[in-house]
């Protein structure tokens, strides 16, 4: 009887923890295994699988791998995102890779990562501080910040934003802390499967005036101009400004910038990825996904000093026409920006000024994004006038301008030296007030005059002129545009066309170009084309160009000429070489181009003194130049235009190596739908031709794969394609490295002037892209969008069969075809084998 009662309540008892256990189970499961607790004391830590989540909910702590990657890592996410978004991360550069890591605080009071049956950190917070066993514990703010603090005196000993990794969530402050000498900053991740510190940094620069820098490879890529009591000059504002507030601190304690949301129920970020891009996010909770708000750089003139020293760069105007001198200032260069890629030179004050004592004033420049402030001081209670009058008494004081924008203006910032890096702007500007002497000055004053007293006057005058010059300039261009199209499209010129410019391109006389040239002189020749000799000269701006002119005894001169003057003219891109017009003279056609001081590839990777200038690092920009230069013209440029004629001549380099793709006139324009088209007269040079051209006469955008493809495998082992030489009893190159490559010895076809100077993963994958640029089949040939991204990523690259133009053969027996006539099986046409010329 009583075993009866003992047993039934024994069941009573088990029954109800049973139904304990069920419950906290179904608990547990439901908060995703987070912790009942807010914190992280002495004897109790975080598993792998496990997560901490802050008071509010906003935030959580634990494991997770980033992207297709299956390391662990530590980090902070937003708890209330259906998207896992990491904003911090402990042991960025220290991957655990299985799931056995604990998080846990030591004997010593410091936060320790460490493998569940070892005690030894795989991360730790390092802090130096003594502090009492079992008075230390880690809590997550609502904020998103890890704080390990004393628990009697609340002291912060280590907190997680002083040690940021790419994102920036309210109330994280950028910058140095002067109490603690703590800067702070983001830094990208490497990858987005990779945490580890990648090669942008955003941070403070206190050198004069602050500003903050987007840093890549420690290179100044992007500024902000500084603080103007109101907002950074020069940084984009969130489209919910009511929503959003900025904050910049400059005093003895700290020199720091956050932001704020006041709405609550907006999550928001601001993240520097892997490009180097600082981008402002908010979380669009009916989409499920980040909305972009703004981001930077995102155009030319964002780029850290584009046109160099004292110019200002427009973004509203054409890109040729981006750059412009600082009132006071003249060009470095005679060649200036127009038709110079690189435009770093910038300006230098005109040498005729006196800046010291000798009636010099200030011009105004107006809404622009201030000079770098490295050379910049502040008087923080001086006024507009008091700042010009204090400029004007030192010599050395280049520029002005009010420091403090509230209030209707106050205080007083001076700069010493260059102006580098002034911006014009849409919105957000100020008056910047450029120091001249007194011949300048009095120049904008006689402007400022006519616009102010003979406004109506010259309104009128103005009207009626340029009615009349409208009415005389339609009649003209109407004429000279049917003249030139005519000729543009009938086979030989009519009298008169030596005095026609092209549709979108000027005309140059034919007086021009020989006294350009020195009339064509032998000193001035540059090298032999196909269809003429090309010529180096210099117009009386001082500009240098490079005249190709045509040979009167070429049968296709006059084709080719025509198309290249339709094509080239309306592609626009850095790594395609720029026609600056044409000239026709009864039976002589030139082109005229800007000049490349560097000649052509082929100068260089096929000679063997000039090879050894190239070390990998120049070759794979040249490479990579090439793709992206192609990938515009397939895919990127108003027109789809297959060049048909890429090979190492025919790519130019500039004076800081950039490539450049010339000639056109083999080129041809396809339809947006079109995919191949076909001719039965074969142009272009063998050794780069594909073989469904070569054969068939059927080209593509794929053809340019196969021609960029053996340029790349000439790159990398600086021999031609067509090449016989004793070493390499390969008919030709792309036979020559199929073998090496499928004997497992690829690297030995790399040119030996590099002397295993170079990164042997980025070769390999070269050469396995060049392999499969030049595939038999056209369709197994990658896309230049697909060789770009390969170029750029580190993915995975699918095996190459074997190549064209390469016989079968036995091992005990000499090269022989697989049919008859010498010819081999290409897809599903027979081709023959093509002999370089």
């Amino acid at each position: 009887m009583h075993f009866a009662k003992r047993s039934s309540l024994l069941a009573t008892i088990m029954s109800y923890i049973t139904k304990a256990l069920l419950v906290s189970l179904i608990q547990l499961l439901l908060v995703g295994f987070c912790l009942p607790l807010d914190n992280i004391t002495v004897g109790k830590s975080i598993r792998d699988g496990e997560n901490l989540v802050s008071s509010g909910q906003n935030f959580a702590l634990g494991f997770f791998s980033p992207g297709k990657s299956s390391n662990r890592y530590v980090g902070i996410w937003f708890n209330k995102v259906s998207v896992q978004t990491v904003v911090w991360v402990a042991n960025r550069d220290h991957p655990i890779n299985d799931t056995s890591g604990v998080l846990s605080i030591n004997n010593k009071g410091n936060l320790v990562l460490h493998h569940k049956y070892s005690n030894f950190p795989i991360w730790s917070t390092n802090c130096s501080a003594t502090v009492a066993y079992g008075t230390v514990s880690a809590k997550l703010l609502d904020i998103g910040n890890l704080v390990l603090s004393q628990t009697d005196s609340k002291s912060i000993i280590w907190q997680s934003f002083d040690s940021p990794t790419n994102t920036m969530v309210p109330y994280y402050k950028v910058g140095l802390d002067r109490r603690t000498n703590v800067t702070t900053f983001l830094q990208s991740w490497k990858t987005s499967d990779d945490p580890s510190a990648g090669s942008s940094t955003y941070q403070v620069d206190t050198s004069g005036q602050p500003q903050l820098f987007i840093y890549k490879h420690g290179i100044q890529k992007w500024r902000t101009g500084p603080w103007n009591g109101e907002e950074l000059n020069g940084l984009p504002q969130p489209q919910h400004t009511s929503t959003f507030r900025e904050s910049f601190v400059n005093n003895e304690d700290e020199i720091t910038t956050m932001y704020q949301v006041l709405d609550k129920s907006i999550i928001s970020k601001i993240t520097l990825d892997e490009s180097g891009h600082l981008q402002t996010y908010i979380w669009n909770d009916r989409e499920h996904q980040w909305s972009g708000i703004w981001y930077v750089p995102q155009k030319d003139c964002d780029n850290y000093g584009l046109c160099g020293p004292n110019a200002n760069c427009n973004p509203f105007k054409d890109e040729q026409f981006r750059c412009t001198c600082l009132p006071g200032y003249e060009l470095k260069s005679l060649n200036g920006w127009h038709m110079n890629s690189n435009r770093s030179g910038g300006c230098l004050q005109k040498q005729h000024v006196s800046m010291c004592g000798n009636g010099e004033g200030f011009v105004k420049v107006e809404n622009v994004k201030f000079p770098d402030t490295y050379n910049a001081v502040v008087e923080k209670h001086f006024s507009l006038k008091e700042c010009t009058m204090g400029c004007l008494r030192d010599c050395s004081c280049t520029a002005h301008a009010i420091a403090d924008v509230r209030r209707g203006g106050s205080g007083c910032m001076t700069w010493y030296g260059n102006l580098t890096d002034t911006e014009m702007l849409a919105e957000g500007g100020h008056d910047l007030y450029i120091r001249v002497d007194a011949t300048e000055l009095e120049k904008y004053k006689s402007k400022s005059f006519l616009t102010r007293k003979g406004k109506l006057a010259i309104l009128v005058v103005s009207a009626s002129v340029i009615f009349l010059l409208a009415a005389f300039s339609v009649y003209w261009f109407r004429k000279r545009n049917i003249r030139t199209i005519r000729y543009l499209n009938n086979d030989s010129p009519r009298e008169g066309d030596n005095h026609e410019g092209g549709a979108h391109l000027p005309f140059f006389s034919l007086g021009t170009v020989l006294a350009a040239t020195d009339n064509f002189s032998s000193s001035n020749k540059l090298g032999q084309g196909g269809f003429g000799p090309v010529y180096k000269g210099q117009l009386v701006n001082g500009l240098e160009i490079a005249v190709k002119r045509l040979s009167k005894s070429s049968g296709q001169g006059a084709t080719e000429f025509k198309n290249e003057v339709k094509l080239i003219a309306k592609l626009q891109h850095r790594n395609l070489v720029r026609l600056l017009g044409f000239c026709v003279h009864s039976d002589e056609r030139m082109l005229i181009y800007e000049y490349l001081p560097n000649k052509s590839l082929d100068f260089f990777i096929f000679d063997k003194n000039q090879k050894s200038l190239l070390d990998w690092s120049q070759r794979f920009n040249i490479i990579l130049g090439i793709a992206r230069g192609v990938l515009y013209l397939h895919q990127d440029s108003r027109l789809k235009i297959i060049h048909r004629d890429l090979k190492a001549s025919n790519v130019l380099l500039d004076a800081t190596m950039n490539p450049k793709i010339s000639d056109f006139g083999m080129a041809r324009m396809f339809g947006e739908d079109q995919v191949q088209g076909s001719t039965n007269r074969i142009v272009g040079t063998y050794g780069y031709m594909s073989p469904e051209y070569a054969m068939e006469g059927r080209y593509s955008t794929q053809s340019d794969v196969f021609s960029f493809g053996v340029i790349l495998l000439e790159i990398i082992t600086g021999k031609k394609n067509t090449d016989h030489e004793n070493e390499r009893p390969s008919r030709n190159l792309i036979e020559y490295v199929w073998d090496f490559s499928r004997e497992g010895r690829p690297l030995e076809i790399v040119d030996s002037t590099l002397a295993q100077s170079y990164p042997i993963p980025e070769v390999m994958r070269c050469i396995q892209l060049g392999l499969l640029c030049v595939q038999e089949c056209a369709n197994d040939r990658p896309t230049m969008f697909t060789v770009v991204f390969m170029l750029g990523n580190e993915t995975t690259l699918p095996s190459p069969n074997k190549p064209a133009f390469i016989k079968t053969r036995n091992q005990n027996q000499p090269e022989s075809s697989t049919s008859g006539g010498g010819g081999s099986s290409v897809c599903d046409i027979t081709t023959s084998l093509i002999k370089g010329r």
